[in-house]
């Protein structure tokens, strides 16, 4: 053997060892892929998704989806094959992990704080539809998250108002914030809440936590309302990104008639309680979700039209939404003519 073929024999055995390093070796990026779609106008179980208490519902045919993306968790290990099966997926997307996560975040922060902005999210939809009905909607304080084996967990529950905590009057998140701070852990504090519209006190005593004393809530703005309305989501689907579906899907159920008309809508984008549309992540795995599922009408947030350029769309439409009224409009427009000229993202307003 000579020494020209021992020299390319060793230098691919370094190549295999390269490679087969790589490929276990975890690499600082994360993938998205097509999520599935939830139908928020369904049953779920034996029970309507949208669930009304205080107020007629109407239920009729149709689909008004949600749109998820599977994203790769912060803790996953994303090794090089797995993003070159990412990258060479038309329907797929690779990202820097820094871009999505924090450099500390973990599985477990991920999904509470995915949790916390999908119980947000869910209030502010619902005070978006009744806005859009006419209806005034006032801020209150309540509990959007209660951590397990903290000090809370035993008396207070998600939406729980609060109303004073120490003696405070509650008017934003933060008060509640600075009054626990300002109680030295082993010490009560008094809370006063408001629950299923009954006020009651409980005395918290707060544990250390990093060198602070808490008690284990997130509070954050919720509303106060006339009436019920939840909306049944699968615990392990959170995040913003589902404020504008649930809106339309609420809007529907509290409005005579079918919105749809019996067709599938799809879409998605974040909602404020006065109707404003936001971006979100994942526009394009969003898309093509809708498209696999059977949509024929998608709501893309206006901010996001740069984002589905490309995107092989079916025989899907795409219409832009900028605000609730935007879309309720759209979508009656939609219904009435298919083939009716819609806001896209081909137009030079927003």
């Amino acid at each position: 053997m000579s020494q020209r073929t021992r020299a390319g024999i060793l230098a691919l055995c370094l190549l295999a060892v390269l490679w087969g390093t790589a490929a276990f070796v975890p690499l600082p990026y994360v993938t998205y892929y097509p999520g599935p779609t939830v139908d928020i106008l369904a049953k779920n179980g034996d029970q309507e998704t949208v669930q009304v208490t205080g107020h007629r519902a109407y239920y009729d045919d149709g689909e008004m989806r949600m749109t998820t993306v599977y994203v790769s968790q912060p803790q996953e290990r994303v090794t090089l094959p797995t993003l070159l099966r990412a990258y060479f997926d038309p329907d797929a997307a690779v990202w820097p992990r820094s871009s999505i996560y924090a450099p500390d975040e973990t599985d477990e922060s991920s999904d509470r704080q995915s949790a916390v902005a999908m119980v947000s999210s869910q209030d502010t939809a619902f005070a978006a539809a009744l806005t859009e009905l006419g209806e005034e909607v006032d801020p209150v304080v309540e509990v959007l998250d209660v951590t397990p084996d903290l000090p809370a967990a035993k008396v207070l529950e998600v939406r729980d108002v609060l109303l004073e905590v120490g003696g405070t009057t509650i008017t934003e998140p933060q008060d509640v914030v600075d009054a626990v701070s300002g109680v030295k852990a082993g010490d009560p504090i008094t809370f006063v809440v408001r629950r299923d519209g009954k006020r009651m006190s409980v005395e918290i005593t707060p544990e250390q936590v990093d060198g602070k004393p808490r008690v284990g809530i997130t509070p954050g703005v919720g509303y106060d309302f006339p009436f019920q309305v939840k909306v049944d989501i699968a615990d392990n689907i959170g995040g913003p990104s589902a404020g504008l579906m649930m809106s339309l899907a609420i809007y529907d159920t509290l409005t005579p008639g079918s919105m749809t008309d019996g067709a599938d809508i799809a879409g998605t984008g974040t909602i404020t309680p006065d109707g404003k549309v936001g971006p979100i992540g994942g526009i394009q795995q969003k898309v093509a979700a809708a498209r696999d599922a059977g949509a024929e009408l998608f709501f893309v947030p206006a901010d996001n039209c740069n984002g589905v350029g490309g995107v092989d769309t079916g025989t899907m439409r795409l219409a832009k939404a900028t605000t609730m009224r935007n879309a309720v409009q759209t979508l009656a427009d939609w219904v009435d003519d298919h083939d009716a000229a819609l806001p896209t993202c081909e137009d030079t307003d927003s």
